[in-house]
């Protein structure tokens, strides 16, 4: 069956950029050393198709929360790393002790960058990527314990995507998703400006707290937690000795603010966890 035109856009779009950044792109820009830029090729490039990567420097709380649900009872586990790209999450699950990861994604330079990924860190006997669409994986039913995602679901037919995820996990696994917020008009202003970053039908699909009421068509348990909105005004610091305390002090008052579900809704990123799959709630 032939790809949908949007399908052929993000593999042109993921493939650009998975050339550019083979791995690690959210450690680029975000710190002092930029440990991570040995991963990078061709600066000029970089430079216009990342330059939002400096916003992951705040990230560390949303990272932290996301490791405890993912990481929890990993020993043994089946695990998919759903939409994978360049297979750091793949790799570090198959590190923490995971029995087999596999990872799919439709970028075929992203699928490499994977295999390589896995092999210089000796896991590659435990990982398995493949090219595949998201929205049609051909597992089997109940196949798997654990699903990781991240910031692919508004690349996706959202329906098609939840539909996927609830049939092909098992009946006590659960689904641990990281997503941007469509609300904040800040945000959304400075993705207008930055029109280079995102296809067309990812701009259109950031996902809103309305496509958490979409999960729970698929599964019988959905929780989420917000993050980062005070914390985003340290990002011009994030170079500096200031840092540290003062994104430090920022997660405590966005730890505090975003609880409220009104507020929350408005913070850039959100940590959900799906579980109960087939089940409906209310």
């Amino acid at each position: 069956m032939p790809l949908e035109e949007r399908k052929i856009k993000e593999i042109e779009h993921s493939d650009r950029r998975r050339s550019i950044v083979r791995a690690y792109e959210y450690r680029t820009d975000a710190s002092p050393d930029q440990s991570e830029g040995k991963y990078v090729e061709g600066e000029r490039e970089f430079e216009r198709h990342f330059s939002n990567m400096k916003f992951y420097s705040i990230t560390r709380s949303s990272t932290a929360y996301r490791d405890a649900l993912l990481l929890e009872g990993i020993r043994g586990a089946v695990a998919l790393d759903y939409c994978c790209g360049n297979g750091e999450v793949a790799v570090d699950m198959a590190l923490r002790g995971a029995s087999k990861v596999v990872g799919i994604d439709i970028s075929p330079v992203a699928i490499e960058n994977a295999r390589g990924l896995a092999r210089s860190a000796g896991v590659d006997a435990v990982c398995e990527f493949k090219v595949m669409d998201a929205e049609h994986t051909g597992f089997a039913d109940g196949t798997f314990d654990l699903i990781h995602e991240y910031g692919a679901l508004h690349h996706l037919d959202l329906p098609a995507a939840y539909e996927e995820l609830a049939r092909i996990l098992k009946p006590g696994g659960k689904v641990i998703c990281t997503e941007a917020l469509r609300h904040n008009p800040l945000i959304r202003w400075y993705r207008k400006r930055t029109p280079q970053l995102r296809t067309q039908w990812e701009v259109e699909h950031i996902l809103g707290v309305q496509d958490l009421e979409r999960a729970r068509k698929n599964f019988g348990d959905v929780r989420v937690t917000f993050f980062h909105l005070a914390v985003l005004a340290a990002v011009p610091f994030r170079k500096t000795v200031l840092f540290k305390s003062l994104s430090g002090l920022l997660e405590r008052i966005d730890s505090v603010i975003l609880g409220n579900r009104t507020i929350g809704k408005y913070g850039w990123i959100m940590v959900f966890a799906m579980r109960q799959p087939g089940r409906r709630q209310g």
